[in-house]
C-alpha cells in the first residue's frame, strides 16, 4: 500500500456487479488502503434499505472529534429514493475526510441510483460475473500475477479445465499454484499438479484399479481422502468394478448392445468393463472379489485405518490381475 494518500482516496466508490469474489475484495482492499493513510480509521457498514435519511446525514456530516471515516453500504440497489436522493446531493460535494463505498449488484433496480454516483464522478470497481472464456482466462493471468507468479494462456485454460468455472476456487488455485511452484505456470505445471485431483471419485479409484495402474489408482484414493470422499463408497465402487468385470467376462464375447439387455446394465457400462477386462482371468477375478469382500468388511466395519484397508485393497486386486497376466 506504498504511495497511498489522503489525496489518492477516491471520495466516492461504486462496486458495481454480483460476483461475490470481486465485490468482497474490493471492499477489504478499500479498507486496507484508506487504513495505511489512517490506521485509526472509522469504518462503519450498513445495509442501504435499513438506512434512513437522518442517520445518513449525520454520518456524512463534517465530524466534530475529526478523523477519516470509511461509510461502506451494501445492496445500494435497494435504497429508498429519500435516501437516494441525499446521497447523491452529498456526492456533488463530498467531505474530504470521508470516503463512501456503495455495494451496487449493477441490474435494473436502483440503476438510477448507480448511474447518479457515476455521473457525479464515483469511481467505478467493476465486480461483475465474467460471462465470457476470455474473461476468466484474464482473470486467472490477473490472479497468477497478483501472487507473484507469470502464466500463459494455455496454462490459464487448463487450470480453468481442471478447477471449473467458479472464481473463489480458481482464486485458491492459483494462489497454491504459484505457492507450490516456482512462479512460472505453464499447462504442462497445471498438469502435472492436477493430474488425478479433479472430480476424484470411487470410481476414478477402481477404474485405474482394475487396468492395473496403481500409481495413478493410489494417488487418486490419497486425494479423494484428502478432498473429504468417504471411505465407504471408494470401497463399493472398488467392489462393483470388479463385480462388473467379472458378470461381463462370464457373459462371453458379444456386443455392448446385445449385451445390455441380459445383463441388465448400459451398453457404456459394458463396453467400459470389456476393456478393464482384458487380461483378467476367472481365478484372478475370484481373488479380486474376495479382496474387496474383505476390504468392504474393513471399511464399514470401523477398521482403525480405513485408508490403509483401501491401499492394501488396490495393491492387492492389481497383484491378482497381475497373476492373471502370468
Amino acid at each position: 500500500m506504498g504511495g497511498v494518500t489522503p489525496a489518492s482516496l477516491a471520495p466516492i466508490l461504486l462496486v458495481l456487479g454480483d460476483e461475490e469474489l470481486l465485490a468482497t475484495r474490493a471492499v477489504t482492499e478499500a479498507v486496507a488502503k484508506v487504513r495505511s493513510v489512517d490506521p485509526e480509521v472509522d469504518v462503519r457498514e450498513y445495509q442501504a434499505s435499513a438506512l434512513t435519511v437522518g442517520e445518513i446525514a449525520e454520518m456524512l456530516s463534517p465530524s466534530l472529534f475529526g478523523g477519516r471515516r470509511l461509510l461502506i453500504l451494501r445492496s445500494g440497489q435497494d435504497a429508498r429514493k429519500d435516501l437516494v436522493a441525499a446521497l447523491l446531493a452529498y456526492a456533488k460535494n463530498p467531505d474530504p475526510e470521508v470516503q463512501l463505498l456503495v455495494l451496487h449488484l449493477g441490474g435494473a433496480k436502483g440503476k438510477a441510483f448507480a448511474d447518479g454516483l457515476r455521473t457525479a464522478g464515483a469511481t467505478v470497481v467493476p465486480a461483475a460475473k465474467l460471462k465470457g472464456h476470455r474473461d476468466r482466462v484474464a482473470f486467472v493471468r490477473d490472479e497468477i500475477r497478483r501472487a507473484g507468479g507469470k502464466c500463459t494462456d494455455d496454462a490459464a485454460e487448463a487450470l480453468i479445465a481442471a478447477v471449473g468455472n467458479d472464481l473463489r476456487e480458481l482464486a485458491a488455485a492459483c494462489s497454491q499454484l504459484v505457492a507450490d511452484t516456482d512462479g512460472r505456470i505453464s499447462a504442462e505445471t497445471v498438469s502435472r499438479y492436477y493430474r488425478g485431483r479433479v472430480e476424484v471419485t470411487g470410481f476414478t479409484v477402481a477404474d485405474a484399479t482394475m487396468v492395473g495402474d496403481v500409481p495413478a489408482a493410489l494417488e487418486a484414493l490419497r486425494w479423494a481422502l484428502h478432498v473429504g470422499v468417504d471411505p465407504v463408497p471408494i470401497a463399493d465402487a472398488l467392489a462393483d468394478g470388479v463385480r462388473t468385470v467379472a458378470r461381463v467376462a462370464s457373459a462371453g464375447r458379444g456386443n455392448a448392445y446385445q449385451l445390455a439387455s441380459s445383463l441388465g446394465m448400459p451398453a457404456w457400462k459394458i463396453e467400459r468393463a470389456q476393456r478393464q477386462g482384458r487380461g483378467w482371468t476367472p481365478e484372478g477375478l475370484v481373488r479380486a472379489m474376495q479382496v474387496a469382500a474383505e476390504c468392504n468388511a474393513a471399511v464399514k466395519g470401523g477398521s482403525d485405518d480405513r485408508a490403509y484397508a483401501l491401499e492394501r485393497a488396490v495393491f492387492s486386486v492389481a497383484a491378482a490381475r497381475q497373476g492373471s497376466a502370468r
